[in-house]
């Protein structure tokens, strides 16, 4: 009788970890998902809630009357219960009676409670329900907690490190990279979903599972030091970011990319921007030049391939300086801009605000997060339009070829009908003037044709045409090179620019300044004699797709700190701390004693395996013995509890039949039954060798990589 007691008090006691553990899991669900969804006490109601229905179902599912109900019949009470919680709440937070009693929040707050509690509750035990009696319950619930981690940490994804706001304004008032804490979720959602998938299997190997997914997480940290934080992967519509490229080369691909194009990635951030100097453009817009569209090749316009066209283009990135060939003039009417630029996404040339003259490499002061850091050197425009009238139009050392080459269009007279037909109405003083005759294009542009990422214009033959002679319904690759076909139909020597254009009014005030997926653009461009390149960018004033994204300050300072250099960026963490505990002090303190247990765990290993080959022959028998039942629990063989040696060698037999014979040895000698140097320690080495060899031929390939790599699985040896 007393034994019976003792043997249902163990099970009773074996059954309660592993729901214990599921129950704090699935619950650690609940919480995550309620933190943006409802106050503290709605999220502590959702987490006790989980954990009542877990308990409840694992410790009642095989008793009276849970046993006796059909799973239907408990869905439907939880579906009850949950609706009666949800009126009940409501009736809490509509009546006055509550909040006459105490106050108005406290009866908000026991409304959250109520109705958060009967949520998980009821979902809790729905899903525990199945996982006892189905066999995709188990599936079900760890789908569960999977999407609870993935959409707390959604909105982290494509670089807004600051995301989700619990989780970066909690790391940024104490010091802390939110990049730091989002791994440690991941890693908890690794270990979560594994410790459900192995709680339905085996209890006892626990410890094993979770030592060895603990080292698999743990070394992703050693992957992010050596290879950086993984970057968004953008729809690159105009072909700016990619491999680092020697120079623009010929064009490989289509720069129309219509059916490509979509905005769910417009808010990726690829580039942060830190200027030196002030700098406010007259136009509304910082525009970022990495290359330009100047060369015809029969088709539509292409990276140039003449040494003597694009002068003023940086095409290549450098490890010291580099400087233009041929920078902009009219020094009067601009100012000298140094930025800095810290890129997140890798791109295949440099860009710098117009207008560029030189690229500096500068020291990234972050590599995990930045791909590449230089400053850029521009001389900005400050000029308005009014200083564009009555210019002429070129260089006056362009060859007759190059401007051959800035006047080569489509072999379609339509765009120089179009193009003079758009400047008939120009009043008599501007008849004969570029800058005017290209505005005329610009407006007919801007009050005619419509942005759109949707339509079918690449798959022309000439994409330009088919959008200009068609609907007029286009993005900014469409209007760009329209315009600039119309103004060499007119004898205006044009090209299209391509980088990013960013609203001023995102610097909001600042220095810093966050260039994001949609500000990626084209543009076209004129060459003034004695002035440089100039942008005449059409705006269409009618849009079918919201471009528009919300205004990222938060991200856009902690990028430009982390840019200006990592002295200045540890003082602006210092600065928002507000907590008295050091977490990252007590972060490093964790690691190195991670580190420290790690090293002394594999130490005792290698050492319970080498040492039987030093011992003296009186210790073999022992040493022998122990190496053996480290080298089986490692493969998850190892003797239970009351199990005798002999039992567990009869168990292991299929495996390593020399098992028992090591075994009788070792009970001989250690019980005194035979001379404890009978057996001299050649034989013993001998033995170790063929259980050994044993182990290797009957044991999956990985399990043997498996026990290679825990470093703790000597601990089971008994």
């Amino acid at each position: 009788m007393t034994l019976n007691r003792a043997s249902n008090k163990a099970a009773k006691t074996q059954h309660f970890l592993p729901t214990s553990l599921r129950a704090a899991i699935i619950a650690s669900s609940y919480w995550l998902l309620s933190l943006s969804l409802t106050v503290v006490s709605g999220s502590v109601a959702s987490f006790i809630g989980c954990l009542f229905a877990c308990y409840l179902i694992d410790l009642g599912i095989h008793r009276s009357p849970l046993k006796r109900l059909r799973t239907f019949s408990i869905n439907l009470m939880s579906l009850s219960f949950l609706l009666m919680g949800l009126l009940l709440a409501s009736l809490v937070t509509s009546t006055s009676l509550l909040s006459n009693l105490a106050s108005p929040m406290f009866s908000f707050n026991t409304g959250e409670f109520i109705k958060w509690f009967a949520i998980s509750a009821s979902l809790t035990v729905c899903l525990r329900v199945l996982a006892q009696r189905t066999s995709y319950g188990a599936v079900i619930e760890i789908l569960f907690v999977a999407i609870a981690f993935v959409i707390t940490l959604s909105a982290h994804r494509n670089g807004m490190i600051h995301r989700p706001f619990l989780i970066g304004d909690y790391a940024l008032t104490r010091g802390i990279d939110p990049s730091s804490i989002l791994m440690a979720f991941g890693c908890g959602a690794v270990l979560s979903l594994a410790a459900l998938l192995m709680i339905e299997n085996n209890h006892r190997r626990l410890p094993y599972h979770f030592t060895v997914l603990g080292l698999l997480c743990f070394s992703l940290l050693f992957y992010v030091r050596l290879f950086g934080l993984p970057t968004p992967q953008l729809t690159d519509d105009l072909g700016l970011t990619g491999q680092e490229q020697a120079g623009n080369g010929a064009q490989r691909e289509n720069p129309f990319r219509d059916s490509e194009n979509n905005a769910d990635d417009k808010e990726a951030p690829v580039a942060v921007v830190v200027f030196r100097d002030d700098y406010e453009p007259l136009n509304g817009s910082y525009y970022f030049r990495e290359s330009a569209y100047s060369q015809f090749n029969g088709t539509l316009l292409d990276f140039t391939t003449r040494s003597d066209m694009d002068q003023d283009l940086i095409k290549n990135f450098t490890n010291s300086r580099i400087e233009t060939t041929q920078p902009p003039k009219a020094e009067d009417q601009r100012t000298p801009v140094r930025a800095s630029i810290g890129m997140l996404i890798s791109h295949r040339t440099p860009f710098g605000l117009e207008s560029p003259i030189a690229y500096e490499n500068t020291a990234n002061p972050n590599n995990l997060r930045f791909k590449r850091t230089y400053d850029t050197y521009s001389q900005a425009p400050e000029y308005d339009f009014n200083y564009l009238l009555g210019r002429e139009l070129g260089r006056a050392d362009w060859s007759q070829e190059v401007w051959d080459e800035y006047l080569e269009l489509p072999n379609d007279p339509r765009y120089k009908e179009l193009a003079e037909s758009l400047i008939v109405d120009l009043k008599t003083e501007y008849t004969d003037d570029p800058f005017a005759k290209a505005w005329a294009i610009k407006t007919y542009l801007d009050e005619s044709g419509i942005y759109s990422l949707k339509n079918e214009h690449a798959y022309a033959t000439d994409p330009a045409g088919s959008f200009l002679f068609g609907d007029l319904t286009g993005y900014c690759m469409h209007f760009s090179f329209a315009a600039t076909y119309m103004f060499r139909s007119l004898g205006i020597p044009a090209r299209v620019g391509i980088g990013y254009a960013v609203p001023a009014s995102n610097k909001a005030g600042g220095s810093s300044l966050l260039i994001q997926a949609v500000h990626g653009h084209a543009w076209p461009e004129i060459y003034f004699r004695d002035i440089g390149w100039v942008i005449v960018d059409p705006a269409p004033q009618q849009t079918l797709v919201d471009m528009t994204t919300d205004p990222q300050n938060n991200l856009q300072q902690l990028l430009g700190d982390m840019l200006r250099n990592d002295a200045s960026f540890d003082d602006f963490l210092q600065s928002q701390q507000t907590s008295s505990i050091n977490l990252q002090l007590i972060l490093n303190v964790l690691t190195a004693l991670i580190l420290a247990t790690l090293l002394s765990a594999y130490t005792i290993k290698f050492y319970r395996s080498w040492i039987p080959s030093r011992a003296a022959t009186d210790k073999q028998y022992r040493l022998s013995y122990r190496a053996m039942l480290d080298q089986l629990a490692a493969i998850g063989l190892h003797r239970q509890f009351g199990e005798s040696r002999e039992q567990f060698a009869q168990r292991v037999e299929f495996v390593a039949p020399s098992m028992q014979k090591l075994t009788n040895q070792h009970l001989a000698l250690a019980l005194g039954s035979q001379d404890k140097n009978s057996f001299d320690a050649a034989k013993w080495a001998e033995l170790r060798s063929t259980i050994a060899q044993e182990i290797g031929r009957n044991t999956q390939t990985w399990k043997r990589v498996v026990a290679w790599i825990n470093p703790f699985s000597w601990l089971l040896s008994k």
